[in-house]
């Protein structure tokens, strides 16, 4: 459902688009292409004035691709750029991001990212932009997880996905109309009278 429409008439101003499509490749690991377009409603001076960006013709606009393999570790990245506010300045930070190989996606990455790009060692937009990568990942293993888990002769392992959310807990009715084997009843507290 979307959002109701807003009380009071309003001005456009900026859009930021974020986008991710995942592959998985002929050598058993997955791509993960993540894009950042940002764009302006209005026209406004640049370079001191002597130019003018036009609405529309994105701010930012970037690309970071990561390979991860089956444990979420990444094994290669590459960062580009189509646009970036101050061009060859911006842009030169983008060989750095192949420092993402090594780190895990499940293993604190949003905070090994910050630690490592915060600042004035990275760029705050591709920084901004890995930090979807875990979810993502997540959502791209989900057909080989759910296979494993069917497979015959294998125990069933609780869903990973159980208790990373408010609708997910355990205790709720989704964890027991939907996966009744790992629902535990909530603790009822005793009333003191």
């Amino acid at each position: 459902m979307p959002l109701p429409p807003p009380d009071i008439a309003r001005e456009p101003l900026h859009t930021r688009s974020i986008r991710v499509s995942s592959y998985a490749r002929e050598d058993g690991q997955w791509d993960l292409e993540a894009e950042l377009i940002d764009v302006k409603a209005y026209d406004f001076p640049i370079k001191g004035g002597d130019a003018v960006h036009r609405a529309g013709d994105p701010i930012h606009h970037m690309h970071l691709r990561v390979t991860i393999d089956d444990q979420f570790m990444i094994t290669a990245a590459v960062a580009d750029y189509d646009a970036a506010p101050y061009n060859e300045h911006c842009t030169a930070i983008a060989p750095n991001y192949r420092d993402l190989v090594g780190m895990n996606l499940l293993r604190n990455f949003r905070q090994v990212v910050k630690d490592r790009y915060g600042k004035t060692a990275g760029c705050s937009h591709m920084t901004e932009l890995s930090y979807v990568l875990p979810t993502v990942a997540i959502q791209t293993m989900a057909n080989k997880r759910r296979k494993e888990q069917q497979a015959p002769g294998q125990p069933a392992r609780r869903p990973f996905q159980l208790d990373g959310c408010h609708a997910l807990r355990v205790d709720g009715p989704v964890a027991k109309e939907f996966y009744p084997k790992w629902y535990v009843a909530p603790k009822v507290e005793a009333k003191c009278e």
